[in-house]
This record gives C-alpha cells, sequence and structure tokens, in this order.
C-alpha cells in the first residue's frame, strides 16, 4: 500500500498552538512528537511501503524540515496544492501523479490529525482494508462508538458480509452529524460506526469511481499530472466523502476499535490524557488546581494556578495564553477570524 497522508489543513480550532506557519499536524500534543510524525509511523509499522504527503505550497518547508530528520525520509514524496480545494481534489493530485504506474497498487488516504492508542488493532483493520480494496471496494473505516457523538459523521453498515475476509461489511449509507436524539439512536442500533475519513482503495477503482461521480476532475487527472496541477484553480471545492463515498456502490465499510480519536479541538485532550477526581484534563509539569472542575489546562513554562473555576480552557504557548469557556472550543475558529480583522496578524 502507498499511504497517502492528507496534511494541508490549518487546524484553527487548536489556536494558538496552531498557527499558520505551525499547524496542528506539526504540533506536539502527545508523546512530544508531532501529530504528522505519529501518523507516518503508524503508516510504515501498518506495512506501507511509501508515503506520499499532500500539503500546501505554503506549508511545505515546515514538512521538508520534518522529513529531513526522519530515518525513512527516502520512502517520503511531498505534493503540494496550489490552494486548498478540499479532499476529492487532493485525492485526485495522487491520482494524476500515479495513474500510469500499476493500475492494481493499493492507495490509502488518511489524515493527519487522528490519535490512535492500539496499532496493532489498527494494522490489522488495514489489512482487512487492503483485501477488501483488492476484490475492487473502496474500503472505509468506521470506528465503533462508545457514545451518542453528534460532532461525527456515521456510516451504517449493511448485513451484507463482503466475501470470506470477515468483518467487513456493504456500505448501507453515510449520515451527516445528527442531532443527540438520533446519535443514541444509531448508538443503540449497533449498526453505525463514526466516519474516522480513512479510505482505501486501487488507483483503477479509484479513477473509474472519479469518472462515474466527479467527470470534471476525472478530465483534468486524465491529462496528466503537470497539466492536473495547472488547472487547479478550475478544479471544485469538494469532499471525497461528499463526491464519491456517498453516491459510490462499491464501498466497504471495516468497523474497527483501535482507540481512534480525532484531534479536532481542546477538548480532545480530555480523550488523551487521564482525568483527575473533579474531570479536570491538565498537561504540563507545573499546574496547581484548587477547587475546580471540569477543565482543559495546556501548561508549557509558566506556573498555572485554578482557582474556583468550572469548565474553562487555558491554553498556553511561546507567546500567547488563551483562557475561554471549555464549551466553547470548537468555535475558537471564530477568534482567529476576528483577529485577522483586527490586523493582528502577529498572533496568527
Amino acid at each position: 500500500m502507498i499511504a497517502v497522508i492528507l496534511a494541508g489543513g490549518r487546524g484553527l480550532r487548536l489556536w494558538p498552538e496552531s498557527r499558520q506557519l505551525r499547524p496542528k499536524q506539526l504540533c506536539k500534543l502527545v508523546n512530544n512528537k508531532s501529530m504528522l510524525d505519529n501518523t507516518i509511523d503508524r503508516l510504515t509499522n501498518a506495512g506501507a511501503g511509501k508515503i506520499i504527503i499532500i500539503t500546501s505550497d505554503d506549508l511545505l518547508p515546515g514538512i521538508e524540515e520534518l522529513i529531513k530528520n526522519r530515518p525513512d525520509a527516502h520512502m517520503i514524496e511531498v505534493l503540494t496544492e496550489p490552494e486548498g480545494k478540499n479532499t476529492a481534489p487532493a485525492v485526485g493530485l495522487v491520482l494524476a501523479r500515479l495513474q500510469e504506474e500499476n493500475p492494481d497498487q493499493i492507495l490509502g488516504f488518511f489524515p493527519a490529525d487522528h490519535h490512535i492508542s492500539d496499532e496493532q488493532a489498527f494494522a490489522e483493520s488495514m489489512e482487512r482494508a487492503i483485501r477488501a480494496a483488492q476484490t475492487g471496494h473502496i474500503a472505509t473505516i468506521g470506528i465503533a462508538p462508545d457514545r451518542p457523538e453528534t460532532g461525527y459523521g456515521y456510516i451504517e453498515k449493511s448485513k451484507w458480509e463482503i466475501g470470506e475476509i470477515g468483518n467487513v461489511y456493504q456500505v448501507g449509507s453515510f449520515r451527516e452529524k445528527p442531532d443527540l436524539p438520533t446519535a443514541q439512536t444509531y448508538l443503540n442500533s449497533g449498526q453505525y460506526v463514526w466516519n474516522a475519513g480513512i479510505y482505501i482503495g486501487s488507483t483503477s477503482v479509484l479513477l473509474d469511481e472519479f469518472r462515474n461521480h466527479l467527470p470534471d476532475i476525472h478530465e483534468k487527472i486524465s491529462q496528466g499530472f503537470e497539466a492536473y496541477l495547472s488547472s487547479y484553480a478550475e478544479l471544485p471545492s469538494i469532499s471525497l466523502d461528499y463526491g464519491i463515498a456517498e453516491k459510490s456502490k462499491r464501498m466497504a465499510v471495516v468497523p474497527a476499535d483501535f482507540g481512534w480519536c480525532d484531534l479536532g479541538s481542546w477538548n480532545a485532550l480530555a480523550d488523551l490524557h487521564e482525568q483527575d477526581e473533579l474531570s479536570n484534563v491538565c498537561t504540563g509539569s507545573d499546574i496547581v488546581v484548587l477547587d475546580s472542575q471540569n477543565c482543559v489546562v495546556k501548561q508549557k513554562e509558566k506556573t498555572i494556578v485554578l482557582y474556583g473555576v468550572e469548565d474553562t480552557l487555558v491554553v498556553e504557548t511561546d507567546d500567547i495564553i488563551l483562557v475561554s469557556n471549555r464549551h466553547r472550543s470548537q468555535d475558537i475558529r471564530k477568534v482567529t477570524e476576528i483577529l485577522k480583522a483586527k490586523e493582528r496578524l502577529d498572533l496568527l
């Protein structure tokens, strides 16, 4: 498998740790390694023979600096997008690059901002997904839900297993992020899994599905890599989920449980670190918590003392201290928009 890492996002909900030239995939939130380093390690440990990283032109220097310090730099290739166009054009970029090499080559597409605690279980899920891809399917990974989550999309498993692989099902449907009662219904049914945004398929099958469902992008792919790049501004901005996965009849889902966490906002730290008896999550070596509960704190250098507060988020970086209501962590991107409007570009 060639593993493709989609690493062009900005991660604005993880401001102020995530910045313009140090997006979240380069931030060190777990085990003192960047999200991108952890993703590369996980995929090579799962047997990927080559890594392709897709990022933006302006993030290339930071990505190259990271790669040159890795012992496996020789097996990593970086492709850059002239501008962000969502995930379907990014996948098209890889297909334009590889279409003439091996039509049976298995490609896997992975976000750069996930944390996975059980890498052996992850590798076993990848093995099943690759086997499904070899039978002409596009396999996606469905995370076994442990709560009625409203922040993720869902995949409905059909009752039909695929071939003799075991625990791989045809997809019944894709569902958008639900409200809480609907999410509870999904959880109770046992037929729904979280959509992790991971896709595995062969070059030829992916090209066929682009031809069938995104013909405008397929036409540009067929013209070759350089032509595809030069026409990037003309491509539609559309996700692989909406453009292909939700329409394709070749989708398969691999239910999995490998300690998955989407590092999309500061509240995700609660899934990665132990909580104290009052549900506080503290990362850092010098934090004092007094009569406070349900807080998330990331400390860097200064001593942080919490006293008599609830539901509070505190993030310290080299030059900024963010204090927010924890329940508004999904809205942190709005802070960056306001700072931009106020021309505080030094904080971005």
